[in-house]
């Protein structure tokens, strides 16, 4: 019996909190001053770990005055625990056009 709950409290705690499928969709809005140039919003699915993702899926560009568009995009990223207050994250993604574009973030959480 020892044995036995050894082994659930094990596998409850290497457990991940947080995993599996989701849907994401997210709008982003860009102005010059105070001019609206456009929006485009993602409806993506995606996969989640402990600390990583990836989601993919179309981008409805709507850009301000003109027809809009639909491309496909996507991104990745993931954070890393340095200590109890600090971590590192990361971002990688890209849209499908003309010209493909491609973007990044990086930087560090600190929490109080």
């Amino acid at each position: 019996m020892k044995k036995f709950i050894t082994f659930l409290s094990a596998a409850a705690l290497g457990a991940p909190a947080l995993a599996g499928p989701y849907a994401n969709v997210e709008m982003n809005s860009g102005y010059s001053g105070s001019d609206f140039t456009g929006s485009a919003t993602d409806v993506h699915v995606g996969y989640e770990g402990a600390n990583w993702y990836v989601q993919g899926g179309p981008s409805l560009l709507a850009p301000d005055g003109e027809d809009g568009d639909v491309e496909l995009s996507g991104k990745a990223g993931g954070s890393y625990g340095i200590s109890d207050e600090l971590s590192v994250y990361g971002e990688v993604s890209f849209l499908t056009g003309e010209t493909a574009s491609y973007g990044t973030k990086a930087g560090l959480k600190y929490s109080f």
